[in-house]
């Protein structure tokens, strides 16, 4: 049988049914990215859907819990032809408990209230937006695509229609110049926000990202491990929000999580735990330098 798995989701869709909606990025500019950079962008045809969720019928029965809905922004689709896969999934695979998807904030923006709530009510719950800086600066120079107003009035929107709405901001994308300035930025907007989930990662630069080629030029110089610990820490200090804080991924440095503001101290304690063995093991400090140097995650 035929199936066209997306070739990335969130570490937290580990577990998930992965259905493909769409092939590649509508985007595909980010400068710290290196997904989908051959991949042209396609809408898949509803009806090529349809057949491979007939296939995960046949393949996995009522053991469905949960789908992820790939690839890069699901929510570009048309709100009738995204509400006609949820609900063909639902019927099909009666066991299904949560549907997620990525979603950039500028489509959040362009959607109307009406189309997400809509989407929403026809079984897609979480999506996972990637934030990355609430700095101006920083999102122009990374070439998101969206300002600081446009994250929030996305993401904004996204909860007054019922998602739960995950956030995703990179460690150290500032470099070891810029890094307060991304700590500011990014807890005002997320603040503004106040997200289900905020889900850290650290900047894990491939050699086919465009940023790549500026640290190698000089242009841009990688945070330290010190400096990528302090900025979080400024961040979680920074936060008045209700959220859970994940570092749900292996490029991280400390194991922080905890819901805000209850598990602040604890959260901080650990980032303190973390400088102290940075400070006193060398081999800690190696396997942390390390990190820095991945190239798929």
């Amino acid at each position: 049988m035929f199936y066209d798995y997306p070739p990335y989701r969130p570490p937290s869709e580990a577990n998930s049914l992965l259905l493909r909606v769409t092939r590649g990025c509508p985007w595909n500019q980010c400068t710290f990215c290196s997904m989908y950079k051959d991949m042209p962008f396609q809408r898949r045809p509803v009806e090529e859907v349809l057949q491979d969720i007939d296939t995960a019928r046949h393949l996995y029965g009522t053991h469905v819990r949960t789908v992820f809905l790939g690839d890069s922004n699901s929510l570009v689709l048309h709100a009738h032809s995204l509400i006609r896969i949820l609900r063909y999934l639902y019927r099909n695979l009666s066991s299904i408990e949560r549907v997620t998807s990525y979603a950039r904030a500028r489509t959040l923006c362009k959607k109307s209230l009406d189309d997400l709530r809509l989407i929403h009510e026809g079984g897609l719950t979480r999506l996972h937006v990637g934030l990355e800086t609430g700095d101006a600066e920083l999102l122009g120079e990374i070439r998101k695509g969206a300002t600081p107003g446009q994250m929030v009035e996305g993401c904004r929107r996204a909860k007054r229609a019922g998602f739960e709405v995950s956030l995703y901001v990179i460690a150290g994308i500032g470099g070891e110049e810029k890094w307060q300035q991304h700590v500011e930025g990014t807890a005002a907007v997320l603040n503004q926000i106040n997200p289900h989930f905020i889900r850290i990662r650290t900047l894990s630069l491939n050699p086919s990202s465009p940023l790549w080629r500026s640290m190698e030029q000089g242009t841009f110089k990688l945070a330290s491990p010190e400096t990528i610990l302090q900025e979080q820490r400024q961040l979680i200090e920074r936060l008045e929000v209700t959220s859970q804080y994940m570092s749900d991924h292996v490029s991280n440095y400390a194991p922080v999580y905890g819901e805000l503001p209850g598990d602040r101290a604890s959260m901080l304690q650990t980032i303190d735990d973390t400088l102290e063995m940075l400070q006193k093991n060398t081999r800690y400090r190696r396997a942390i330098e390390m990190k820095r140097y991945l190239s798929r995650l």
